[in-house]
């Protein structure tokens, strides 16, 4: 090959076209032909392109000449028609429709991406729910729980990404109770600083339910007795029957391991009234010494 005899010093061979190479004249310089190559068809072709152009424009400038004869000895004439060759202005509308597009298209390859059309991107004022008034909408989401009827266009949280939702910076504030997630932004004890902060980010479904707010902020809800599931059903119902915070999706956990401790209860006689009746594993003597002491 030519370029490989050029790196060891050697002077290259010259091209030497074959005799039957088909040629035209070439478009840039004039008596001169250049070989007809597909290598060449690029230029050849836009070279065509700006014969074609200026033959249009021409034939323009030609009509124009006309009109305004037409216009100088006071003849009627009609509109004059547009330069062919002249470049189009894309304009406000254009420039309108080719945000919208973007937008619409960024919007749903979020929702492919990421679950939302905002790129999780979350804040008060998308919030659209929390400038519309709910309160004549009260019925209609009461009957949409009894009947298990509930809306679609909602998220699937992760428990990290539920996380972030705790009202700090420009997120708003989310929490979770038996997998259902609820925005509870409008609630100022449970904006930081308030009484309630600490339950938001997080499903803490067995917490709400034993009262343990320090110690059961999990979902985990093995060897609850009935008063204490009772005690979660009837927070599930309030936050489902709210007037002021709205269901905003759900939170996907992971399995929960059987083979996995379950969460002590804070109250160490009721504790102990859960291992008498076998609702969790009775604890080690040295545990119940250590957890006296």
């Amino acid at each position: 090959m030519s370029w490989m005899s050029g790196l060891t010093g050697q002077e290259p061979e010259r091209y030497v076209p074959p005799p039957d190479e088909l040629k035209v004249p070439d478009p840039s310089i004039p008596d001169r032909m250049v070989s007809a190559k597909s290598a060449n068809q690029p230029f050849l072709a836009h070279k065509e392109y700006r014969d074609r152009q200026e033959a249009l424009h021409q034939a323009w400038l030609e009509k124009k000449k006309i009109r305004d004869a037409k216009i100088a000895k006071g003849e009627p004439v009609g509109p004059l028609e547009r330069d062919p060759t002249a470049p189009t202005e894309v304009g406000l509308l254009g420039l309108l429709k080719f945000l919208l597009y973007t937008t619409i298209a960024l919007a749903l390859a979020g929702k492919f991406v990421t679950g939302s059309y905002t790129w999780e991107y979350e804040t008060r004022l998308l919030q659209l729910k929390s400038f519309i008034p709910v309160g004549t909408f009260i019925e209609r989401d009461r009957a949409a729980v009894e009947t298990g009827h509930v809306q679609t266009n909602q998220r699937l949280f992760s428990e990290s990404g539920l996380k972030q939702y705790n009202g700090e910076g420009s997120f708003p504030t989310y929490l979770a109770i038996d997998g259902d997630v609820y925005d509870v932004s409008k609630g100022q004890s449970y904006q930081p600083g308030g009484s309630y902060h600490f339950m938001t980010g997080t499903d803490a479904a067995r917490a709400f339910g034993t009262g343990c707010f320090q110690t059961h902020k999990t979902h985990d809800l093995r060897g609850l007795s009935e008063q204490e599931m009772a005690g979660v059903q009837h927070w599930k119902q309030f936050f489902a029957n709210h007037d002021k915070y709205a269901k905003v999706g759900r939170v996907s956990h992971p399995p929960i391991d059987p083979a996995s401790p379950i969460p002590e209860h804070c109250d160490a006689k009721k504790q102990a009234i859960a291992e008498e009746e076998g609702r969790v594993p009775k604890r080690t003597a040295s545990k119940k010494a250590d957890d006296e002491l």
